[in-house]
């Protein structure tokens, strides 16, 4: 069974059809690559998925579950994560204090007792932080800890947001253009970051990306759209070679 699956997904605003037939599984240890020209819908899609959207028809199903009329803190908890392209923090908080948020969905405590502060709630709060620091460490950001987010490096934040959406525990990971505004060093370390969860962690991941090269490099699997509906699906290879595709996307000299 696909972690992630959507069926003939279909959405508009008004007589504006944004999205048609749009379908694609993502798998366990899997990155799937959502590439278009600029409109073509790509976020739309993540945006479907997390619940800020509603498609007018087709099927989103979670591990089976389907999720399309879920709300967003719903389907959080059922195991979707997501970055954004613009990092989306808490500016004044710490680096770790960021990343607890991302634990809420995961409190089992009542707010009688965190107010309290009881014993069980103290145990629960270790076990937490726990938790944050092994993500900073697989991202890391250790020695950026106790950092206010808004005096980081812009680099550096953007690491933050992914690390905030891994402190989740998520099955299914949403990246929307985590490359965007990074230096080729700092490119290198998000491909490296990238592999790793697909190797170690299993988790199954839809990437929205412009970067051709590092989709070529790193994606298992592209799916591409233009103006809101599929024309190419396969591997990297079948797909970047698609006339279709270098027409629609890449351009007739197959530049970016």
């Amino acid at each position: 069974m696909a972690e992630l699956a959507l069926s003939g997904v279909a959405l508009a605003f008004g007589g504006l059809q944004v999205l048609q037939d749009v379908s694609f599984e993502a798998n366990a240890g899997e990155l799937l690559a959502l590439i278009g020209p600029n409109g073509a819908g790509k976020t739309s899609v993540l945006n479907c998925v997390s619940g800020l959207y509603r498609p007018q028809r087709g099927r989103i199903a979670l591990e089976g579950r389907e999720i399309t009329t879920e709300k967003p803190h719903r389907i959080a908890a059922l195991g979707l994560a997501r970055t954004f392209q613009h990092g989306e923090l808490f500016p004044q908080m710490s680096v770790i204090d960021n990343l607890l948020v991302a634990r809420h969905a995961r409190f089992g405590t009542g707010s009688v007792a965190e107010a309290l502060f009881t014993r069980k709630v103290r145990r629960e709060e270790t076990a937490h932080r726990r938790r944050v620091e092994e993500v900073l460490e697989f991202v890391e950001l250790e020695r950026y800890r106790h950092r206010p987010v808004d005096a980081l490096p812009y680099g550096i934040q953007k690491i933050v947001g992914f690390a905030r959406a891994l402190a989740m525990e998520p099955k299914v990971l949403l990246l929307d253009e985590p490359s965007a505004g990074l230096n080729r060093e700092e490119r290198e370390d998000l491909a490296r970051h990238i592999l790793r969860i697909r190797h170690e962690l299993r988790i199954a991941m839809v990437w929205v990306e412009h970067d051709m090269q590092m989709v070529a490099d790193l994606a298992d699997r592209i799916c591409v759209l233009e103006s809101g509906t599929p024309i190419a699906s396969g591997t990297p290879g079948e797909v970047l070679s698609d006339p279709r595709v270098v027409r629609a996307y890449l351009g007739s000299a197959g530049g970016t």
